[in-house]
């Protein structure tokens, strides 16, 4: 199993990862590490533990609002398939509808169409 090295608040940690993972963790111990510089920027040096879980609990909070906009998001997707369902459903009606009025149409044209070939005089050469 892979190990990586990072740095989270001035500390050096080893890490195991999946192979293939290491660029991945990686970039997450940056982004922890990112969040413990932008709190400590913000209160302070308030103790290594205390701005830890601080930082984790601000990066859950994004997390759960991220999951909440996906929420948002996935309903509005159902919404959306329900609706295109709709219309497409009401453009099948509309064509069979209209295949019917098509039809009906063809049938009067071909009787007129039989009605003046009987009532036309017959030419004779």
């Amino acid at each position: 199993m892979p190990e990586v090295n990072v740095e989270i608040n001035g500390r050096k940690y080893r890490m195991a990862c999946e192979e293939g993972q290491q660029q991945h963790l990686i970039g997450l111990a940056k982004r922890l590490n990112d969040q413990v510089e932008g709190l400590k920027g913000a209160v302070g040096e308030i103790g290594d533990n205390r701005l830890t879980v601080m930082a984790g609990i601000a990066m859950v909070d994004e997390l759960v609002e991220a999951e909440r906009k996906i929420a948002v998001l996935r309903a509005e997707v159902a919404d959306l398939t329900d609706a295109g369902q709709q219309l497409t459903r009401e453009a099948e009606e509309m064509e069979r509808r209209l295949a019917i009025k098509l039809g009906e149409a063809a049938d009067r044209l071909e009787a007129v169409a039989s009605a003046i070939d009987e009532t036309a005089p017959v030419q004779q050469n």
